[in-house]
């Protein structure tokens, strides 16, 4: 089991998120990729709390594009302006930036999130 790819990317993941940490002034921009959905959410690590979340779920998209990224990169940009924050941690979480991944950062980007 351990050469597996699930268990490569989360070792990935754990050597990125000792160095990543959000707070309430500049939250991490957490990206989660499933089979069919991906996922971002914006957290802040002191308290533990999810500041602004979207996901390709609550989109109702028709699979994993990268079109279904794009607008979940915008909702989740937009919905972190309407909590009035403008400067964002990135957290990939352990998966490649190309892609899905690249396609929701370039959009929370478009959207005014600075990273």
């Amino acid at each position: 089991m351990r050469g597996t790819r699930t268990n490569a990317r989360q070792r990935r993941h754990g050597r990125v998120r000792k160095d990543i940490r959000g707070s309430a002034q500049r939250p991490r921009l957490a990206v989660f990729r499933s089979n069919r959905h991906i996922y971002a959410q914006l957290i802040d690590d002191d308290l533990g709390h999810t500041l602004a979340y979207a996901s390709s779920r609550e989109l109702g998209t028709a699979g994993l594009t990268m079109e279904a990224a794009a607008s979940v990169g915008k909702l989740v940009g937009a919905r972190g302006k309407e909590a009035g924050l403008s400067a964002v941690v990135f957290d990939r979480g352990g998966f490649p930036f190309h892609g899905r991944v690249k396609a929701l950062a370039e959009a929370a980007r478009e959207e005014g999130l600075q990273f």
